[in-house]
Order: structure tokens, then sequence, then C-alpha cells
């Protein structure tokens, strides 16, 4: 469907840019409410980051939500993964998340879970923005939604995060740096690998509304990997603004991405006799990823660039695990969306139960020199259309041959196109991103000059 409001993870942009402004989230409340209130009381589970803004649109939606008769679950700041976990358990209709994930403050959006934790299906969002065209009204007083607080929000989600490791992980002895990028996770994720018995050095946990995803996090992983190497750490970890990504150092100060981490829990399932089916990656997912599983004999494929593409993979395919290079995890045995806690908890489990380091559990992929460059896209211009494009393209995929791939995304949530040029011989790799990506440029400018 052509989407008016929502882009590939709900709707993002800058805070006081149309359409994140306070009477678009209160008519979008008001819309999604009237929308979920359709088949009689409705209730809903509202979750931000820690980004200052939060304020502003939470009362926003509040406000448009309970015109419409929905009644309001408020948690205050909590990871993304967390309100789709919440809105499970308290049985909601629907669960909203205040968030613009891995960008910096001046950004913010508004992302929805169906009542079964999942991204929402297109035909709701489709729904929701047919009510956005509607005048906005009002429900008599006595069917205003009611508001409360849930009080014990971070601690339901804390137990609920041990309790995915069976109460049998013990990380005691364990010495590590966890990054929560000024973000949703800072006052839940320390408290679970302590509660597991790590000794936890914590960076990037004071959040104050203006430093979230501020050098630091999933994002930029310099000041872990530096603190690693001072504290003597077995490994860090570092999550992003709103807690659905995670990136790894280990004991080197050297980077473990996503693909890296999505191979080593997909070993330790298999090794346990859980890993059920395969395992679905992206169109960026490293070539050396997909070489790994096929040597380990694991079913693999790949989806859009997106966690809700990997899920209706997993979903398709009837599988469990899937991934992103980015650090989005999902485990759909556990989480029902991209889980940065719970995928450090499934790699510090297979670091237990093997007594390998995280550098000898990443071992067993060996990634292919991979370079990726942005470019800014004109407003309303498709650049996989341009022929200029095209040609630049096919002149870089005639030099790379049958040693790598090309790979043109346009951005779901920026203006902008991603120029990914993957091969065996790093040098030439670096080489033709860098030509390609001037070439792309050179064309879309050409369309606005």
């Amino acid at each position: 469907m052509t989407r008016k409001y929502f882009g590939t993870d709900g709707i993002r942009g800058e805070v006081g840019t149309f359409p994140i402004t306070p009477d678009f989230v209160l008519k979008l409340g008001w819309a999604a409410g009237c929308v979920f209130a359709r088949e009689g009381r409705s209730k809903i589970v509202i979750g931000k980051d820690t980004r200052i803004s939060g304020y502003m649109f939470e009362s926003a939606l509040e406000a448009g939500l309970s015109a419409a008769g929905v009644d309001v679950l408020l948690t205050g700041p909590m990871p993304t993964p967390a309100i789709a976990y919440l809105t499970r358990t308290f049985r909601a209709d629907a669960g909203i998340v205040i968030s613009a994930s891995h960008n910096h403050y001046q950004d913010n959006g508004i992302k929805f879970f169906s009542a079964k934790g999942t991204k929402l299906p297109d035909e709701i969002e489709q729904a929701i923005e047919a009510q956005m065209d509607l005048a906005m009204s009002t429900v008599a007083s006595n069917e205003l939604g009611k508001v409360r607080r849930i009080d014990d929000a971070a601690g339901r989600y804390i137990e609920y995060c041990k309790g995915v490791v069976n109460g049998n992980l013990k990380l005691k002895g364990l010495n590590l740096v966890l990054d929560c990028a000024n973000g949703a996770t800072y006052h839940v994720a320390p408290n679970v690998f302590e509660e597991l018995g790590a000794k936890v050095h914590e960076i990037a946990s004071s959040p104050n509304g203006l430093n979230i995803n501020l050098q630091c996090g999933a994002t930029d992983v310099k000041a872990l990997s530096k603190a690693v190497l001072e504290k003597g750490a077995s490994l860090g970890v570092a999550l992003d603004g709103d807690g659905d990504r995670v990136i790894m150092v280990d004991h080197q100060g050297e980077v473990v991405d996503g693909d890296e981490l999505l191979y080593i829990i997909a070993m330790s399932m298999k090794q346990q006799g859980m890993l059920a089916g395969g395992v679905v990656g992206t169109l960026m997912s490293n070539f050396g990823l997909e070489q790994a599983f096929k040597r380990e004999q694991i079913p693999f494929v790949r989806a859009k660039v997106g966690d809700r593409y990997v899920m209706e993979q997993l979903q398709i395919h009837q599988w469990d695990l899937g991934g992103e290079s980015s650090g989005h995890i999902v485990c759909k045995q556990f989480s029902s969306t991209g889980d940065g806690t719970l995928a450090a908890l499934l790699v510090l489990k297979a670091m237990v139960d093997t007594g390998k380091t995280l550098a000898e559990l990443k071992q067993g992929i060996t990634k292919m020199p991979q370079k990726m460059i942005n470019v800014a896209v004109p407003k309303g211009v498709d650049p996989l259309s341009v022929k200029a494009v095209q040609e630049a393209v096919a002149a870089a995929e005639l030099k790379l041959g049958d040693t790598g791939r090309v790979l043109l995304r346009p951005s779901g949530t920026e203006p902008l196109v991603r120029v990914m040029v993957e091969g065996e011989e790093a040098e030439l790799v670096i080489d033709l991103c860098k030509t390609l990506s001037e070439s792309v440029e050179k064309a879309l400018a050409g369309l606005v000059s």
C-alpha cells in the first residue's frame, strides 16, 4: 500500500517539522484510538525513550486517545521491546512507543505494536491514516479514556529478561562494560546483568533529554571499546537509544556486529537443539554470514531491511531467529520484536556454555569486505529509477564480476540512499563504493540543478 505518514518503522522526523508536531500527534492518537475502539472499549500502552520531546508527545497522544474513549497505560521511559512485552502481558489492544530509535534528540517518532506485540498490519495503518483525514471529535465526557501509570513496568521487564535464560545463566566472574546510549535501557539493562551475577561498568547511562545516542550506543562504539580496554573487561555491550539494537565489543576492543552476533546465537541454539529451521538476514547481511551458514547446513534467506520484514520472513518460513547487521536481533521464541538486551543475554549464554571468549566465538564467520556510503536524495525522487544511477550500478557490477555484489537501498527513515559494495578484495570494494557513490550523487544533483 501507499502510505501517507507511516514509514518502515512508524512515523519519524525532526521535532517541530511536520508530521512530528504536537497537533499532528494529538490527532494521530485520536485516529488510532478511533480505529482500536471500533471493537468496543480499548486499552493502549504508551512508552517512550529519554529524549526531551517525549514529554510533549506523550501528553499529546494521551489526550488524543482519551478523546477517542481509549484507556491509557503509561510506562515512562522503557525500551521498545519492553512495550511489546507489556502490551501482551496487560492484554492491551495496542502499544505505542515514542522514539526515534538510534537518531539524535532532535528527531522523534511514533511507532505502534499490535496486541500480539508485533508491528501493525498494513490494513490497520491504512485505517489510521484514513481516520486522520476526518475532523477530530470527542466522545461524551462519561466515555472519555482513563489514564494510569504502570509503576512496576521496569521490574516486570527485568524479570522477563532474566526468565528468558530459564534461571540457569550465572554470569559470576564476568566483567562487562555496558553502554546504554543515554537511552531507554539506562534503568533496566544494568539490573538485568548485575542480578545475573556480572560485574557491570556503566557508561552513557545518565540521560538528560539531549544526550541520547550522542557519541555512544550501538551506532558509535568508540567509547565502549576504549572503556573495555581500560577496565580489562571480558567484553562490552552497546544498546541503542530505544534498546532494540545491540552491538558488542570483545576483550580486545574489536567490534562484534549484528551479523556476527546472529551467527553466535544461531550456532548456540543449534548445539542445544533449539534452532527451528533456518535464519533470516537482510539484503545488507554480509555474504560471509551466508557462507558460514551454508557450511553449517543452516538454511538462510534475506529479507528487506527492517525488523518488520525480518519478522515477516520468520513467519512465512516458521523459523525463530533473524537479524540485521545493525544489531536488530529477533528471536521469536522469546520476543515479538528486536531486543538488544535479550540478544546480549543469548550471546553471554553461548560464552558460558562453551567457555569461549566472544573473540573466539566469532571466528566461525569470516566477513567479506563491505563498504557503505550514504548519499542524499532530493525530495520525491526514486534514485533506483534514474537512468544514470542504473548505468553507474551496472558499471560497478561489471568490475566486480562474480567476486561480490552491489546494493543501492533507499532509507526508510531518512532522505538517503545507501550505496553498498561488497567483495573479496578490500581495496577494490572501497574504490568502487567511492566511485559509485560519487556517480550517484552527481546523477541525483543533476535532477534539481
